[in-house]
């Protein structure tokens, strides 16, 4: 069974760093494309970052962009996410999630991914 699992959430001051960890469990996870989403409340999951199963190529959003830096470690089956410069948006749940094996759909689109995880809190405060 497959299954994803963030970690490394928490509340921190803007300006601050703080990282993400994803484990996944089930497969390898060496040719399963990944990304992180999150979402705040009231509205939609939104896209941060992904990286492809293939090349490693990195996607990430305006928002987040020089920011954010996604990577991943296959032997592991880990996913990481370093965020510095945190602003007081960026507060949300961020979720990390992967594609079908050799899937090579949308990196930015939600529906491109079968696996969730929970989901970490990540509070920045002014």
């Amino acid at each position: 069974q497959v299954r994803l699992e963030e970690s490394g959430g928490g509340l921190v001051q803007a300006g601050s760093s703080l990282r993400l960890s994803c484990k996944g469990s089930g497969e390898s996870f060496r040719t399963y494309g990944m990304g992180w989403f999150r979402r705040t409340p009231g509205k939609e999951r939104e896209f941060v970052a992904a990286i492809t199963w293939d090349d490693g190529g990195t996607y990430y959003a305006d928002s987040v962009k020089d920011r954010f830096t996604i990577s991943r470690d296959k032997a592991a089956s880990t996913l990481a996410l370093v965020m510095d410069a945190l602003k007081p948006e960026d507060t949300a749940v961020y979720y990390c999630a992967a594609q079908f094996p050799y899937y090579g759909g949308r990196p930015d689109r939600e529906r491109s991914y079968y696996y969730w995880g929970q989901g970490a809190q990540v509070t920045v405060s002014s």
